[in-house]
């Protein structure tokens, strides 16, 4: 019961978290040209988004979570 309780907290902030930071970049190295031992490469940064409904449904399950651990903790 209570690991149900510590779960729906923490759907709950993993969903708030995701909802201020939809979209997050990363940087990649690709070579680009190889001749011999001489190498050129090049960094590319690329953007990903996170769909709101994720968040939303993470907040939910959370909440969920939370109001079944606290009516199951009362019987």
């Amino acid at each position: 019961m209570k690991a149900t309780l510590i779960l729906g907290i923490a759907l709950i902030v993993m969903g708030a978290v995701f909802l201020v930071y939809d979209h997050y970049s990363y940087t990649t190295t690709e070579r680009i040209l190889q001749i011999g031992s001489i190498t050129a490469t090049a960094e590319r940064t690329h953007a990903a988004s996170l769909p709101p409904i994720l968040a939303w449904l993470l907040v939910g399950g959370g909440a969920c979570a939370l109001a079944f651990g606290v009516w199951s903790r009362k019987d």
